[in-house]
Parts: C-alpha cells; structure tokens; sequence
C-alpha cells in the first residue's frame, strides 16, 4: 500500500502529455549556445578567408566575405536570444466585458440618497 494519499478535497490537476511538455530549460540554453558558437566560428572562417586571400581572388568574393563577417554577430545573438518558444494561447490578459445598463437600482448621491432637510 502506497504511503502517500490523496485527498479527495483537492481537485485533481491535469497531468500533461509528455509530448506537449516543453523542452527542459537546460537543453535549450545549450541548444541556443551551440547554434551561437557555431555562427561565429562561420563569422571567423569568413573573416580569415577574406583576410588571407585578398588581392588573389576577385574583390567582389573578399568584400562579400568581410560582409559575412560583419552581419553575422547581430544574426547570431538574435538567434541566441529568441528564447524559448512562446505557448499556443491567443495572448488575451483579461477577459472583456459589456459595458452596459445595470441590473440594479443606482446608486451614488442621488435625489433619493441625500438626507431629509437638504436638496
């Protein structure tokens, strides 16, 4: 017999699918971290290339290579920072209500509400 119990008090939550669970934490950071190393060792190889074969290949294929170079860092940590990916839900904080007349006598300071003697 299982020591814990449950109480028939509470209500019972939900136990998600193991296919909808999100990627751990960990596994994304690294995820991110490799995409990101790998980026700028492209950014490196790029910047070597241009670099070490300037003036022996045509200047359109070095300038494109320095281009590389410098575009790649602010695409690689836009990648880096996009984080984890955001849930299925329509992104409504409150739930709208109608603004209409009231069910209910008004209330306030009214004619009805002022005290006896005064207007």
């Amino acid at each position: 017999m299982s020591s814990i119990r449950r109480r028939p008090d509470l209500p019972s939550a939900e136990v998600p699918s193991i296919t909808s669970a999100p990627e751990p934490l960990a596994d994304d950071l690294a995820r991110r971290q490799k995409r990101y190393l790998v980026q700028m060792g492209i950014r490196i190889l790029c910047f070597a290339g241009a670099v070490l074969t300037w003036g022996r290949i045509p200047m359109w294929a070095s300038l494109l290579l320095i281009v590389a170079a410098v575009v790649l860092p602010y695409s690689a940590v836009l990648f880096a920072n996009a984080g984890r990916e955001r849930r299925d839900s329509d992104g409504t904080f409150m739930a709208a209500r109608e603004i209409g007349p009231g069910s209910g006598a008004p209330r306030g300071l009214g004619p009805s509400d002022r005290p006896e003697g005064r207007a």
